[in-house]
């Protein structure tokens, strides 16, 4: 008995610090889909300071980042869920939703949220099924004396469950090598002088240098130290960051990173950022989501057991 529990213990603390986190499920009936995160831990560790990278990838705090990228069908099952009116394009379900501009990636972080009862991540001043409304409006700023505000990041409600990854968080899950100060250069936990193989697909390398189009998006290369995928190539990604880092302006730059199916290794690189417009719609640009860690896990697995413990007691005699 005492074997069982600890057993169940074990299992479970190490699904709250290690590999891949239960899938989240969004949605109902013939519109659910889940969402793959990964742990990510290591918290407290300093920048990237190169030479070939940074200064980023410090993060003072665990969270969760999405294995994959964003999928075409999750968008069309979210449009179909909130009456979001995301714009996507159209290679196939399984490939990266692109031509979703930032202020629609927050749309779709935002519903992930108030789906499931959590704070919206960003402000926008009208919501679906309002007159007007439009998925591609920019957001607005998080005020003093709105629940949530944080003068830190004035993009992002700090109750929000779900978010779109700073540029911080992206380049930890994209770079870090969870020790000490040592970053790989390439997502795919390679250096300088050992870029990943450009593939079309598969579990290797990373989807870039002339590929004719995306990969599906568990198909899209070699994963990072911590599990996930296409983070280099496929399709660049935004990040929630404004690309001077501010994020105290609507309608300022984001950044981007990761490169895509078409441009070269370069691109992939540690040290290689971009930037776009909120509102841009481009077909190499996608996104993937992030979210709090999930503290819950080991507790629904050692609720039940104990539970069960309890049933097996022997009872006493008064």
């Amino acid at each position: 008995m005492k074997q069982m529990a600890a057993g169940a213990l074990g299992l479970a603390l190490g699904m709250m610090t290690n590999g891949t986190a239960l899938a989240d499920t969004f949605g109902t009936g013939a519109n659910t889909f889940t969402i793959d995160f990964v742990n990510v831990g290591n918290a407290g560790n300093v920048n990237d300071v190169g030479p070939n990278g940074g200064p980023y990838g410090g993060v003072a705090y665990d969270f969760r980042m999405g294995t994959y990228e964003v999928s075409e069908d999750m968008i069309t099952k979210a449009n179909a869920e909130g009456s979001l009116g995301i714009a996507k394009d159209t290679r196939g379900v399984d490939k990266p939703a692109t031509s979703v501009s930032w202020n629609e990636a927050a749309r779709f972080v935002n519903w992930m949220n108030t789906s499931k009862g959590y704070s919206a991540a960003y402000k926008f001043t009208l919501q679906p099924g309002d007159g007007s409304y439009s998925a591609n409006a920019n957001i607005i700023l998080w005020q003093v004396g709105d629940a949530g505000y944080n003068a830190a990041n004035l993009y992002r409600n700090s109750n929000a469950f779900y978010f779109l990854p700073s540029e911080n968080e992206w380049y930890k899950a994209a770079y870090y090598s969870g020790s000490g100060t040592t970053y790989f250069d390439y997502a795919t936990q390679q250096n300088i002088g050992n870029a990943p193989t450009a593939v079309s697909g598969g579990a290797f390398g990373a989807v870039y240098n002339g590929q004719s189009g995306p990969a599906d998006v568990a198909n899209a290369g070699g994963s990072s130290f911590y599990g996930t995928e296409a983070q280099n190539g496929n399709a660049w990604e935004w990040n929630e960051s404004a690309f001077d880092g501010s994020n105290n302006s609507s309608s300022e730059l984001r950044a981007v990173r990761g490169g895509n199916w078409d441009f070269t290794e370069f691109n992939l690189r540690s040290s290689v950022r971009s930037s776009l417009r909120p509102s841009l719609e481009s077909d190499t640009r996608g996104f993937r989501v992030a979210s709090v860690p999930e503290p819950s896990t080991a507790l629904m697995i050692l609720i039940p057991v104990g539970a069960w413990l309890l049933r097996r007691r022997p009872s006493r005699s008064l």
